[in-house]
C-alpha cells in the first residue's frame, strides 16, 4: 500500500487523515509490525491492522485524534487477550498520527519518493501531531517497522515482485485477475495482439511477444516467469530461454507427461540438469485437482506468494547477517 499517496489524497480532498501503525508485536498478533491503516474523520479507512476489536479500537482512537488539535503521537500497548478479548493472546503497540494541510509539503515529498523506490525513515516523537521523520540509509523492507529507544524506524514503498507471464489464454486471464490485489507487477506477453482483454488490472503491463530472449531481457533481476502460451513449440522456446537466465522461479503449465517431454528437449538444448530440476511443472500448490481456469489460477497465485515470501525471508536473513558482520546493526 502506498500510504503517503493516500495521505496526500486525504489532505487534498478531506483536509487530512490519521495513520495507525503497528509499531511492535509480542507473541501472537493479527498483523506484523509495519501494518498500517489510513483513517478518515468519518471512520472510513484503507488498509488493515488485522480486523477484530483491535482494529475497531484503533479506528476510534484515530477519529478522536483527528478531532483533538492537542493530541500528540505516542506508542500505546494493547494486550489482545485480557484487554480486548481476542484469542491471539499477544501484545500490539500502536502509534496514531494526524496529518493535515500544514503537513502537505512533507507528505508530498514522501509520496514522490514512495512512487520511485522503497525507502526507510526514522521517526521521533515530539510536539507535532505526526512523527518527525528523516530518510535513513537502512535496508528495511517496505511495510516493516521497528520501535526502539523512542524512535520508530519504518520501511515504505512498493516492493512488488515482477512476474513475466507468457500467454493470454483462459488460465492467463484468470491468473491476472487473481494477482490484481497481490504484490506482483505483471509483464504480460502474447504474440496475438487481439488476445488480451479490453481492460486489465493496474499492476499489469501488456506487451506483444517477439523473440523469447528479447522479451526476457526487459525483466528485472529476480523476476518470476510463467509460461502458458497457445503453442507447445513456443512454450519450449520460452522455458529454454528462461532457464538459461537469472530467474528464481520458472513455471510451465502442463501435466507430468508434458514435463517429461520438455526435460528431454531442454537437456538436448544444453540446459544444465540442475536448472531443469528447478522447473516448476505442473504449476500450483499440491492437492488441488480441478482444471477450471480460476482454480488453477488460485493455486498458482498461492504458490507464487509462497515462493516470493521464502525468497524475501532469505534476503532479509542475508541482509541481517551482513549488517551484523559489518557492525552496522544497531
Amino acid at each position: 500500500m502506498q500510504v503517503w499517496r493516500r495521505i496526500l489524497d486525504a489532505i487534498d480532498h478531506r483536509g487530512g487523515a490519521a495513520m495507525v501503525t503497528v509499531a511492535a508485536t509480542r507473541g501472537s498478533a493479527p498483523r506484523e509490525a509495519g501494518a498500517r491503516m489510513i483513517v478518515n474523520r468519518d471512520g472510513t479507512f484503507s488498509g488493515t491492522i488485522g480486523g477484530g476489536t483491535l482494529e475497531w479500537r484503533a479506528i476510534a482512537l484515530a477519529q478522536a485524534a483527528l478531532n483533538d488539535p492537542g493530541v500528540r503521537p505516542a506508542s500505546r500497548r494493547f494486550a489482545l487477550g485480557p484487554e480486548l478479548g481476542q484469542c491471539c493472546g499477544g501484545q500490539v503497540d500502536l502509534v496514531v498520527e494526524v496529518f493535515g494541510r500544514d503537513d502537505r509539503d512533507a507528505v508530498a515529498r514522501f509520496a514522490e519518493l514512495e512512487a520511485k523506490r522503497p525507502f526507510a525513515t526514522a521517526g521521533r516523537f515530539g510536539e507535532r501531531r505526526s512523527l518527525d521523520r528523516t530518510v535513513i540509509d537502512d535496508a528495511m523492507p517496505p511495510g516493516s517497522a521497528s520501535l526502539s529507544d523512542g524512535i520508530l524506524r519504518e520501511g515504505f514503498g512498493d516492493a512488488r515482485r515482477a512476474l513475466v507471464l507468457f500467454g493470454a489464454g483462459h488460465v492467463g486471464k484468470a491468473l491476472v485477475l487473481a494477482l490484481a490485489p497481490l504484490p506482483f507487477r505483471v509483464l504480460w506477453f502474447d504474440p496475438r495482439p487481439d488476445a488480451f482483454p479490453a481492460h486489465v488490472p493496474a499492476n499489469v503491463e501488456l506487451r506483444q511477444l517477439g523473440e523469447p530472449a528479447e522479451a526476457l531481457a526487459v525483466a528485472p533481476d529476480g523476476s518470476f516467469v510463467l509460461v502458458m502460451s497457445h503453442s507447445h513449440h513456443l512454450d519450449l522456446a520460452l522455458v529454454q530461454a528462461a532457464l538459461a537466465g537469472r530467474f528464481p522461479y520458472v513455471g510451465l503449465i502442463g501435466s507430468r507427461s508434458k514435463r517429461a517431454r520438455f526435460e528431454k528437449r531442454l537437456a538436448a538444448g544444453g540446459i544444465a540438469r540442475e536448472r531443469i530440476d528447478e522447473l516448476v511443472c505442473p504449476i500450483g500448490v499440491a492437492g488441488i485437482h480441478s482444471k477450471l481456469p480460476a482454480v488453477i489460477a488460485t493455486a498458482t497465485a498461492a504458490q507464487l506468494i509462497a515462493r516470493d515470501e521464502a525468497l524475501r525471508a532469505a534476503t532479509n536473513r542475508d541482509s541481517f547477517a551482513s549488517r551484523l558482520v559489518s557492525g552496522r546493526l544497531s
